[in-house]
């Protein structure tokens, strides 16, 4: 019988892994980049954000973490390819690799969008996470594995939550993912993506125009899991363990982290206890 595979300790999860978080200064990029660190990884933090970065690699190290800061627009191949090739100079090897650097814009009719606003999100969103794959999975692939993971949206699963450049981008990233497991698979490559529900981030309150609490009230109100509220610690943990040995056969998956959101349209359902109490 095959013997089990010996998995790291669950206090370190990552030891002796290196990692490089897109999107890692604020955010789902943050809170995974710090929980890398703390799980053994030495983790490359990738943002246009420098001051912010910067800022976060020192209060890991602070914490006993090993962290570095690199300026990385995702959208320029340059910058995707030099920063593989620092964590490859600097630590020899590449293990995970977290695309997590994204854009929204401001929700609108699909017939008022202009297409500049379309090819921005498509740019970061899409063509971003192409190039971290391509040139992470050429380093990968020639060492023989590694864990790449995409951060999608339930607006990869769903329409009419988000402005629709922003839902086509989140589904053509599954679409991507799963195309990139059939090809690195055979390197020993595992390419998997995760799909968080509506997050409180910076950026989502910005373009919406509301404070986190009111965002995060309208998520609770809305939501099928009344046991917790979503954080972005939520999605660190779930990308934690795509990122981990312990998914070692986890391939082309995306993982929805929504509360069973996605799950179900109670509308029809209020629309007829609505009518029944005023009956």
């Amino acid at each position: 019988m095959e013997s089990s595979p010996v998995l790291s300790s669950p206090a370190r999860r990552l030891e002796g892994k290196v990692a490089i978080v897109t999107g890692g200064a604020s955010g789902i990029g943050e809170s995974t980049a710090r929980l890398f660190a703390r799980h053994g990884a030495k983790v490359i933090v990738a943002d246009i954000q420098d001051e912010k970065g910067q800022e976060v690699c020192r209060e890991i190290v602070g914490d006993g973490g090993v962290a570095s800061y690199i300026h990385c627009d995702v959208s320029a191949e340059a910058d995707v390819q030099a920063t593989v090739e620092i964590a490859l100079r600097s630590h020899r090897q590449l293990d995970i690799l977290f695309n997590n650097a994204g854009v929204i814009v401001k929700d609108q009719p699909l017939l008022e969008v202009d297409r500049s606003d379309f090819e921005k999100v498509m740019v970061v969103n899409v063509i971003g996470v192409f190039l971290g794959i391509k040139h992470a999975g050429r380093a990968m692939a020639t060492a023989g594995g590694g864990s790449i993971i995409n951060t999608a949206s339930v607006a990869s699963v769903m329409a009419g939550m988000t402005a629709s450049p922003y839902t086509a981008s989140k589904h053509a990233v599954v679409g991507l993912t799963r195309d990139a497991a059939v090809e690195l698979g055979r390197y020993g490559v595992r390419v998997n993506c995760v799909s968080p529900h509506l997050l409180a981030s910076p950026s989502v309150c910005r373009e919406v125009g509301m404070d986190a609490r009111v965002v995060e009230d309208a998520v609770e109100k809305a939501s099928v899991l009344r046991a917790a509220a979503l954080k972005a610690q939520d999605i660190a943990e779930a990308v934690l363990y795509l990122a981990s040995d312990e998914s070692r056969y986890v391939n082309g998956h995306n993982l929805v982290v929504d509360g069973g959101y996605t799950t179900t349209n109670p509308s029809l359902g209020e629309h007829l206890f609505a009518s029944s109490s005023s009956s």
